[in-house]
C-alpha cells in the first residue's frame, strides 16, 4: 500500500538543502542513501538552530538508533529541497522525529520518514535523559496533526 503523501503545514520546522551534483546516481536521480543523510542534516538542524545543542561540547550526544524512508517521487539535481521536521515523540533520553523532502513550492511530501536519537553521555556512551532546556526549547516543534491513514 502506498501511503498518502504528507503536508508541507504539518511540519514546524523547514531545513532547505541544495542538492549537489554528486547526490545523483547513474539513473540520474538522487540516490536513495542520500535521503538519510537529508534527514540526518535536518533533525541536527533543529537541535542546533532552535534547542542551541553544541554539537562539539556538549555533555550528551544523540545516537541514531532507527530510521525509515518511503519514497513518494524522485528528486534530482539541481534541486534545492526543504526538509520538514516535527517530533512525534519525546522520551526521557530519546526524540522521535517525523520527517518529510518537500520540493520547491510542492506542499505534498517527494519523501517522508522517521528518525530516532537516543541522547547518551559523549564519554560512556550510556542513555542519559534530555536536558530541561532542551526539552522546553523543542516543545514547540512537537507534532500536532495526526498522521495521515495509509490508503
Amino acid at each position: 500500500m502506498k501511503p498518502q503523501a504528507k503536508l508541507r503545514e504539518n511540519y514546524p520546522f523547514i531545513f532547505p538543502i541544495q542538492t549537489r551534483w554528486s547526490d545523483n546516481d547513474i539513473y540520474g536521480h538522487v540516490n536513495n542513501v542520500n535521503y538519510y543523510s537529508f534527514f540526518d542534516s535536518a533533525a541536527n538542524a533543529l537541535l542546533i538552530k532552535k534547542a542551541h545543542f553544541d554539537i562539539h561540547r556538549s555533555t550528551i550526544i544523540g545516537l541514531v538508533v532507527s530510521s525509515s524512508c518511503q519514497f513518494l517521487q524522485e528528486l534530482c539535481y539541481p534541486e534545492v529541497i526543504e526538509v520538514g521536521v516535527a517530533i512525534k515523540r519525546m522520551g526521557n533520553s530519546s526524540l522521535e522525529y517525523d520527517l518529510a523532502i518537500f520540493k520547491a513550492n510542492q506542499n505534498t511530501a517527494a519523501a517522508q520518514g522517521q528518525f530516532i536519537h537516543v541522547f547518551v553521555d559523549r564519554e560512556q556512551r550510556k542513555s542519559t535523559p534530555i536536558p530541561m532546556n532542551m526539552r522546553q526549547a523543542l516543545q514547540a516543534f512537537m507534532q500536532v496533526e495526526p498522521e495521515p491513514k495509509l490508503i
